[in-house]
């Protein structure tokens, strides 16, 4: 008699009887399906298609049968649970199911415990992890990949914001999570969450109730993550309440494109209703098994359903469990199972709870399983270390009439591209934005043109837009009444309304004061009324700063700003005008090469030039005469040596540079600039004690305090331009820092006053906006427009040309000349003048070296102290060069009359050699 196994692919295992060894002739697997689905019709002919062709094939379970029990859970978790432990009861090994993440977070639990595989490929709820259900398998990629394809389509159309409608059960909620977290990833996020309940108990006025609610928001990019029977009542829906028209964005998962694979034709309804949505769908490449599992099915399913990937992968599973299961029996498992002692006292009844037992050979059979290392109709199949399948990929549809068109791929390896992921293996990966592409989408409504994903919603509300209620400088924002009506106008103002014009939609807006009009309101504090969505939005001269920025978003700024330094500005002595070319410094180290390069000609001449010899007191005069004379090309003296000339002609092309620079600066002071102030810039301020005056409301007193550390204790605060120009003249405070607008129209009122050093920081004014939100960038653009067009600058020229001061001065400081200026020409100097020196002192030691030894007795020599051979050498290099010249020719003259030679050949011997040493030392020189 044989002995039958049941082997069920929902299992939990079974085994009331000792753990024996039994090798079953029929190998039995439980399978999980509601069959009235269309993933559950498409799997049952899917897994007896693979069953036929496991069992036709005797090499792979060695002649044993393969027989897979269908168990129809009809929609009921509890159904399926039940399922699952009459399985258990007999002796199964593995379980294919459950259809639902519902059903596979229970029977996971159970599956730890008996060691019974599961093996599902539409369970597919990305939070089932293997750390917690480690006997549960996904066949078929999780959500978690489809929701990063998702995302990276919403990022690649520019999208920021997206409303989720999905079915409130395990699986599309953690779904829905995941597709949150891969938005934050991109800078986006899912703006509402409209939960419907569990397929398919969601009815036509549930589902139309959530819509209405999503039709009020204001993103227009929905992502549907639901099943098919109420998927189709939510566009069914969505059509009646105009929600597939123009404007609108619909993201389906992949339970449309198994609807479009499955159901042919459409109804004429469902597919007016579906016109222009995106879909998933999982891919496979082509191959020449799939084309004829395809061409097969027809027969297969006798009509009754189309395929969809969901049936490939239905077949794969059940052919990658019989090579698991094949692999089990090669390596000398056998199918025995241990009694639960826990369960014993639960024997009996109906469901024998006591029958259940754990399957020995489980841990085996999973770790086959997680080998696998094959290709079958969904491609290669093979398991990455966190069990997820090798390399998912989506097919992105389009919706288009009955049917659809391909407008691209998605895999992890690649991202979205145009080229079948099967191409981009070959290829290294890349994932840059500027490969990414997708082909021309028909959106709803027939456009080709992308949505812009968000409108105002038409609701009647409108946008609250916060203007400071401002006491000074009201040429930026202006409340005014008028018959009774609060009138808003202003720079800021006229910029807003005009950057609202170009939008290509309506927005309809109010504006609200901020302030009690009696002081200038903070500007902090209305930033963070719009953080807070007590504002929908800020318009005013709002500076962009850092600290501002964490909490909103802003516009392009509409124009430059940052902080500059105004302070008293008086006459200067003209008594002293000369010197104000050129920094202290300059003068010094000007004047202290005059006195170098004298030097320094004064001693390469010094021996041969009767010009540079003399007295001492007159050679100290020659070299002052000498230095300073060159500054107007009118030095007597003739320089006569070769390094000499050379070092003078470098200096007198320094000396022509800092006469031109000289000059120049000069002209432009007494001619321009006729005042001046102590400030000199915002360094000199900090660095000083005085007190700075900054006005109320703007961020100056905080990038006082806390960039440049300047106590409070020297901060004045100024509430008017009138109270600024008090402050300066009667001393109060000795400047005062504020933004550069703001200045501009004061100085134009005041021009006792000027701006001292430059502007020193870099920002300028925007309008706030909530973070995230849409407006905010195409405001931006708006202002780029404006900018472009000229209307930016006209609208400037109304409200804040001002006729300049006609004795406003230039900064004095600007144009004097530091060191730094000329410190390469300096320095080329200092490097010509040592080289020369070099060269000549070598010079006199050769000459020295030559001569004196021959007027000096050897006895004498030897017994001179060093400091007598320094003095020797002193007077050598002082004495002209004719005077030593002749010494050695009558020392020569004398060496030859004490000799034993005739005076014949004393004197043409003597001629020679002073007609030789005169040709060496001339060339020497």
């Amino acid at each position: 008699m044989n002995l039958v196994w049941h082997v069920s692919i929902f299992v939990l295992c079974t085994g009331a009887f000792s753990a024996e060894a039994f090798i079953p002739d029929v190998v039995k697997v439980g399978a999980i399906f509601t069959f009235s689905t269309i993933n559950g019709k498409v799997a049952r002919v899917a897994m007896k298609a693979a069953e036929d062709d496991v069992n036709s094939d005797p090499s792979i379970l060695g002649g044993r049968k393969l027989s897979i029990l269908l168990h129809d859970s009809n929609f009921s978790g509890f159904l399926g649970i039940m399922g699952a432990l009459k399985y258990m009861e007999t002796d199964t090994v593995a379980i294919l199911g459950p259809q639902n993440a519902v059903m596979a977070h229970v029977l996971s639990h159970i599956a730890n415990e008996l060691h019974v595989p599961l093996l599902s490929f539409t369970a597919l709820d990305p939070t089932l992890s293997p750390l917690q259900y480690p006997y549960f398998i996904q066949t078929a990629p999780n959500d978690q990949f489809q929701m990063t394809a998702i995302a990276d389509m919403i990022s690649y159309f520019g999208w920021g914001e997206v409303v989720a409608v999905f079915s409130d059960d395990d699986q599309s909620r953690n779904g829905v999570i995941a597709l949150g977290d891969k938005l934050a990833e991109r800078r986006c996020k899912i703006s509402y969450k409209a939960a419907l309940p569990p397929d398919p108990t969601a009815t036509r006025r549930e589902v139309k109730d959530q819509l209405v609610k999503v039709r009020m928001m204001e993103a227009r990019v929905i992502v549907l993550h639901t099943f098919y029977k109420t998927g189709l009542l939510v566009f069914d829906e969505a059509q009646n309440l105009g929600m597939m028209e123009t404007g609108y964005v619909w993201i389906a998962t992949t339970w449309l494109s198994t609807v479009l694979d499955s159901t042919s034709p459409l109804s004429s309804k469902t597919a007016n209703s579906i016109q222009g949505v995106l879909t998933l769908s999982p891919h496979t490449p082509d191959s020449e098994s799939k084309r004829s599992f395809i061409s097969q099915w027809h027969n297969l399913s006798n009509g009754s359903i189309g395929l969809n990937p969901y049936g490939l992968y239905a077949y794969d599973t059940v052919r990658m469990l019989a090579r698991a299961i094949k692999l089990f029996f090669d390596q000398g498992g056998t199918m025995s199972f241990s009694n639960i002692t826990s369960l014993s006292q639960m024997r009996g009844g109906a469901l024998n709870l006591g029958a259940l037992s754990i399957f020995d050979g489980g841990k085996q059979l999973l770790n086959n399983i997680l080998q696998t290392n094959m290709t079958g109709l969904t491609g290669p199949i093979q398991f990455n270390s966190d069990r997820s399948p090798f390399r998912p990929a989506y097919d992105i549809l389009n919706m288009i009439g009955n049917g659809y068109r391909q407008i691209g791929y998605w895999s992890n390896y690649s991202g979205l591209s145009v080229v079948t992921p099967e191409i981009l293996y070959a290829r290294p990966p890349n994932r840059s934005i500027s490969s990414q592409q997708l082909d021309s989408v028909v959106w709803p409504g027939g456009t080709t043109k992308k949505p812009r994903g968000w409108v105002f919603p038409n609701n009647g509300k409108q946008l609250r837009i916060g203007v400071p209620n401002r006491v000074s400088y009201s040429n930026f924002v202006l409340l005014s009444s008028v018959n009774g009506t609060d009138k808003v106008q202003g720079y800021c103002v006229d910029v807003f309304l005009a950057a609202i014009n170009l939008l290509p939609y309506a927005v309809p807006h109010m504006f609200i004061p901020f302030g009690d009009g009696h002081k200038n309101p903070n500007f902090n504090e209305l930033v963070n009324m719009v953080a807070t969505n007590a504002f929908d939005a800020a318009v005013g001269d709002i500076a962009i700063v850092t600290n501002r920025t964490k909490s909103v978003d802003f516009t392009q700024p509409y124009i430059e700003s940052g902080l500059v330094v105004v302070a008293p500005i008086k006459k200067f002595s003209r008594a002293w005008a000369f010197l104000r070319p050129f920094t202290p410094w300059m003068w010094v180290v000007t004047a202290a090469f005059f006195l170098i390069v004298g030097t320094v000609v004064w001693i390469l001449e010094h021996r041969i030039n009767d010009d540079f010899r003399g007295p001492p007191k007159k050679q100290l005069v020659t070299i002052m005469w000498f230095s300073f004379s060159t500054m107007f090309f009118a030095h007597r003296e003739n320089t006569v040596s070769t390094l000499g000339r050379i070092v003078l002609i470098i200096w007198l092309f320094v000396v022509l540079i800092i006469n031109s620079s000289y000059t120049a600066s000069l002209t432009s002071i007494l001619t321009a600039q006729q005042l001046s102030s102590p400030i000199t810039g915002i360094d000199a301020l900090v660095t000083s004690n005085e007190p700075i005056g900054f006005q109320v409301g703007s961020f100056a007193e905080n990038y006082l305090t806390d960039e440049l550390n300047i106590p409070k204790s020297r901060l004045v605060a100024l509430g008017s331009p009138e109270e600024c120009a008090v402050a300066l003249e009667r001393g109060t405070v000795a400047a005062v820092v504020d933004e550069q607008p703001y200045m501009e129209l004061f100085l134009s009122d005041h021009c006792r006053f000027s701006v001292r050093g430059q502007e020193f920081t870099k920002s300028g004014w925007g309008f706030a906006f909530p973070r995230d939100s849409p407006l905010a960038v195409d405001m931006s653009t708006a202002i780029l427009s404006l900018s472009e067009n000229g209307e930016l600058q006209r609208i400037h020229n109304k409200w804040l040309s001002r006729k300049a001061c006609a004795s406003q001065p230039t900064d004095p400081v600007a144009d004097k000349f530091e060191l730094q200026s000329f410190l390469g020409l300096f320095l080329i100097c200092g490097i010509a003048f040592f080289l020369a020196l070099i060269v000549y002192f070598c010079l006199i030691m050769r000459q020295y070296a030559r001569h004196v030894p021959e007027e000096t007795d050897p006895s004498s020599r030897a017994g001179s102290s060093r400091s007598a051979r320094l003095q020797t050498f002193l007077s050598f290099a002082d004495e002209k060069e004719e005077v030593w010249k002749s010494k050695s020719k009558r020392k020569r003259k004398d060496m030859y009359n004490y000799g034993n030679g005739n005076e014949d050949e004393f004197r043409n011997s003597s001629r020679g050699t002073e007609a030789s040493w005169e040709r060496r030392e001339m060339h020497e020189i």
